[in-house]
């Protein structure tokens, strides 16, 4: 696929979307998790925090959940922040929750979950970052 297709794909992607479940969600401002979570919200997406040890509390105004299960609204893209072995968990639940999206961050790469989500009709966005490319191709 041309860069320009990966730009269409990407941009399609980021301006269909409304609800992003970020996993590995992290309440500490220095983390990269919790600074783009901070600018997805500051461009108009309803981010909702995923981090099982920050279960009930909140990060940036919204309530964490433990899993991608206990989300009770659509969710558009699931943006990955956990290290590449628990990818293919978060897929599976992408899956059954009928997530649009598996967007894995800079630096994550699974083969394997990237074809499970595939095969399942689901877009895969592999080793980008959400804040750099909304950045880049919609801001």
């Amino acid at each position: 696929m041309s860069s320009g297709d990966v730009d269409r794909e990407l941009t399609s992607i980021l301006t269909d979307s409304k609800t992003i479940a970020l996993v590995g969600a992290s309440p500490k401002e220095n983390r990269p998790s919790h600074r783009v979570m901070a600018y997805l919200q500051q461009a108009g997406y309803k981010v909702l925090p995923v981090n099982p040890g920050q279960e009930g509390k909140q990060i940036l105004g919204e309530k964490v959940y433990a899993n991608l299960a206990q989300i009770n609204q659509q969710v558009d893209i699931v943006d990955i922040f956990r290290r590449t072995e628990f990818v293919p968990e978060i897929v599976e639940q992408a899956i059954v929750i009928k997530a649009k999206t598996i967007w894995m961050q800079l630096g994550i790469r699974n083969d394997a979950a990237a074809l499970m989500a595939k095969q399942a009709g689901l877009n895969v966005v592999i080793d980008h970052c959400t804040k750099i490319e909304h950045a880049r191709l919609i801001a």
